[in-house]
């Protein structure tokens, strides 16, 4: 591809998942779903204008890495010591029962193989905080009490679902899961918690430093950048997937994760500000090139939709998602239904995770064509439609005493009515 065509093409990319999400955020589903949108008019499916060429998947690729970063960054299990053993809970049940659940449908109903039902597993294992954020603001109860164990629980599954992911993509290299390769994966991933703090304060060290001092601007976004990419460098030298290393990366960073990770940057508040605020507009700028690949990689012209096991498989699993999740928040036997129903429906969205495992999957060779666009069917499922009945859950029940309870900050008092929505940021 000759540069100025290559040119033509991101605008057209970057342009077209700005306005689509803009719809799709107006319409009130997630903008990780016009993002998606985007993708499939301009590829194969319907224009067939741009075509995810190695270019554009090396940029998508470095987009999930930098959003898997901040998922890492983002990361706050204070919110576990708030919710207790429930958020515990909920993770665990809502992330043991979709894999199960999916496991079982493609191996046992469907025939498929060892490795493609496991990633099916995997993807249906995910719980977006993105997706999930934005929804409890909207209905005015990310600080309740089931916004909180549902927030600590979703912390909880993103942890999970990347080292199953990582596991997952070393099976598919593999071809299997011995004790070998499964014991440098965890020695990778404990190498990355004990190297994270030190990381993390030299680099805050080094960054506090030539900040002060240089006149040139971008310091921060340069260094943090560097970081994650060699991060990502790392991790894929030992045989774990780049956007481990990413997260890991996030990790180190994350003024919210517990000691002594937090300590390197919780001594310089305003530099921990600055890293999000300048990371923030280079994630936005990479990631939708990720999604919108998504849909480039999709062609749904060559899936046979008069094929029943399109169907059949995509809204069997979605149905087996769903449970799964919902399940997870009736796990909490001694809470009042409404409360265990809030805390379920607000863990099925899969949005941007679920997507990372279905891509996985595809670049793996582990999916084949019909089986991506049923996995990103059923993604579509959970995380378009989950806003809508969420709204009407709490338009219907959020007025109930059992759902009144507001779980107020840190050093603040208690109220019995959720707070007004104070913007999209950082949780």
């Amino acid at each position: 591809m000759e540069a100025p065509e290559f040119f033509l093409q991101l605008a057209i990319i970057l342009v077209s998942a700005r306005f689509a999400a803009e719809v799709a955020a107006r319409l009130g589903a997630p903008s990780v779903i016009g993002e998606l949108v985007a993708g499939i008019v301009l590829g194969p499916s319907l224009l067939g204008w741009i075509e995810a060429t190695e270019v554009i998947r090396l940029l998508a690729e470095i987009g999930i890495i930098l959003l898997l970063f901040e998922v890492g960054l983002e990361t706050d299990i204070r919110r576990l010591t708030r919710s207790g053993g429930e958020s515990v809970v909920v993770a665990l049940g809502g992330f043991i029962a979709p894999f199960v659940f999916g496991y079982l449908l493609c191996r046992y109903l469907f025939g498929q193989e060892i490795l493609l039902s496991l990633f099916v597993g995997g993807a249906l294992t995910a719980t977006s905080i993105g997706v999930t954020v934005r929804i409890l603001r909207d209905v005015g109860r990310q600080d309740s009490r089931e916004g909180q164990i549902v927030l600590g629980a979703a912390v909880i599954d993103d942890v999970l679902g990347v080292l199953l992911l990582a596991l997952l993509y070393e099976f598919s290299l593999s071809g299997d899961l011995s004790l070998v390769n499964v014991g440098r994966l965890a020695a990778f991933v404990g190498l990355f918690f004990l190297i994270a703090p030190l990381a993390a304060k030299l680099m805050s060290n080094l960054i506090s430093h030539y900040h002060r001092i240089t006149e040139m601007p971008g310091l921060v976004a340069t260094v943090i950048v560097s970081l994650v990419l060699a991060f990502a460098w790392l991790a894929h030298a030992v045989g774990a997937p780049e956007l481990l290393g990413g997260f890991a990366a996030g990790l180190a960073l994350s003024r919210r994760f517990f000691l002594p990770f937090g300590t390197a940057l919780a001594r310089d508040q305003p530099l921990a500000d600055e890293v999000e605020r300048d990371m923030k507009p280079i994630v936005q700028l990479f990631t939708p090139i990720f999604f919108v690949t998504v849909g480039l990689s999709l062609d749904l012209r060559q899936v046979d939709w008069a094929s029943a096991f399109v169907w059949l498989f995509s809204l069997s699993l979605g149905f087996a998602a769903i449970a799964g999740k919902i399940a997870g928040g009736y796990l909490l036997y001694r809470e009042h239904w409404l409360m265990r129903s809030a805390i379920g429906m607000a863990m099925v969205p899969r949005g941007e995770v679920g997507l990372i495992f279905a891509e996985l999957g595809r670049t793996a060779g582990v999916f084949d064509g019909a089986t991506y666009a049923a996995m990103v069917l059923v993604i579509v499922y959970t995380t378009l439609f989950s806003p809508f009945w969420i709204k009407l859950f709490y338009r219907l029940y959020g007025h109930r005493p059992e759902l009144a309870t507001t779980v107020s900050a840190p050093g603040a008092g208690r109220s019995g009515a959720a707070p007004k929505d104070r913007g999209a940021g950082p949780l």
